[in-house]
């Protein structure tokens, strides 16, 4: 069920849960587009509800929200901010809304950036009674961003829209190490071309083997998983 293509009649009176991707519009390097983070967690999202669905539960996917806090990522033409209190309002907003209709809202949250305002949102919602909750398209192991974690996953979802041919590594440094250096010039002051990480060796197949594990993540979370103190979804490990 897809909110944008769907009917009032359709959607129903008794909507179990309603996931909502939020994304960036974000430069990805000389290579990768400016919806990379959208269109993954509209992926994960809409994959997501498929499963949930087949669970039994009457899951709803919403339109990605296609702009986020980037702006570290402002330096570079094309990159779209609307900062971490407009994002915050928004994705209150929204709980507010869907909430009137939904038992349940699950952000799914494509950019690490947004991370922050999303679980302030989600955390308010909680204290007004709602519930409301987020999960992250978080890769284990993966870089930080436009590397071979998000050139795999683009080229598994929209292979037209990667430049393999102007792929190349920016800083491979831990973003641990580069942080004080982010945080006062942003991403251009430690990577000219805005990648952190390396392209190389990215490939579809590996891409869709990253989705399906983000995937199998998000429903179990959805399904089974407890709401940590930050309101992001979590499944306890196993002993």
């Amino acid at each position: 069920m897809e909110l944008a293509h769907a009917t009032w009649p359709e959607v129903g009176e008794d909507v179990e849960v309603v996931v909502v991707p939020t994304g960036s519009c974000e430069q990805h390097g000389p290579h990768l587009p400016f919806a990379t983070d959208a269109a993954v967690a509209a992926a994960v999202a809409e994959r997501t509800v498929t499963r949930l669905v087949a669970a039994g539960v009457h899951a709803v996917l919403a339109p990605a929200l296609p702009y986020g806090a980037s702006g570290e990522h402002e330096h570079f033409p094309g990159t779209v901010d609307i900062g971490h209190d407009a994002l915050h309002s928004v994705v209150l907003e929204l709980g507010r809304s869907i909430s009137r209709w939904a038992d349940r809202i699950v952000f799914v949250n494509g950019h690490g950036g947004n991370a922050p305002a999303v679980a302030s949102a989600v955390r308010r919602l909680v204290y007004e009674g709602r519930d409301a909750a987020w999960i992250p398209c978080e890769v284990a192991g993966g870089d930080a961003h436009a590397g071979r974690t998000e050139t795999s996953l683009v080229s598994a979802l929209a292979p037209g829209d990667v430049r393999h041919e102007r792929a190349e590594a920016g800083a491979t440094e831990p973003v641990d190490l580069l942080l004080p250096m982010l945080r006062a010039g942003g991403v251009r002051a430690v990577s000219p071309n805005g990648v952190l990480g390396d392209p190389a060796g990215a490939s579809a197949q590996e891409g869709e083997r990253l989705l399906s594990e983000l995937v199998d993540a998000a429903a179990d979370a959805v399904l089974i998983g407890r709401a940590d103190g930050a309101g992001r979804l979590r499944v306890a490990a196993s002993v």
